[in-house]
């Protein structure tokens, strides 16, 4: 359990997945606050700067992908831990993390996703 309460923006565009990652999130003392799109995500990062992110790559609007670019490329959230979530294949894992642009992601999770996984990584990257 964390001491002080932390919170996690989850974005992801599956209704079903910010649900599941919501409740694991909130049921072990997590706060959390989501986002259906990339748009959606920076604005919520904006009203409220998160613990953590939890960030799907495949969304409409605005990808994971140009989402997290943006973060570490601004200097008020580039520390922001970011956990990239997808149903992509480990070949889209070795391409981010070859990005010279950007630095590579805290944490990834490849779907279908475990709670004790989800929770592990979050807890490994927020405390």
């Amino acid at each position: 359990m964390p001491d002080a309460v932390k919170t996690v923006l989850v974005v992801d565009d599956d209704p079903d997945a910010v649900d599941f990652f919501v409740t694991v999130l909130e049921d072990n003392g997590y706060r959390t606050v989501s986002a259906r799109d990339g748009n959606e995500a920076l604005d919520r990062i904006e009203e409220e700067l998160p613990d953590l992110i939890t960030l799907d790559v495949t969304m409409p609007e605005k990808s994971g992908v140009g989402v997290y670019r943006k973060l570490k490329e601004t200097d008020e959230y580039k520390d922001i831990p970011v956990i990239i979530i997808t149903g992509v294949s480990d070949d889209f894992k070795q391409f981010i993390s070859s990005r010279r642009q950007v630095p590579a992601p805290k944490g990834y999770l490849s779907k279908p996703i475990e709670a004790e996984d989800l929770l592990g990584l979050v807890e490994k990257l927020i405390l």
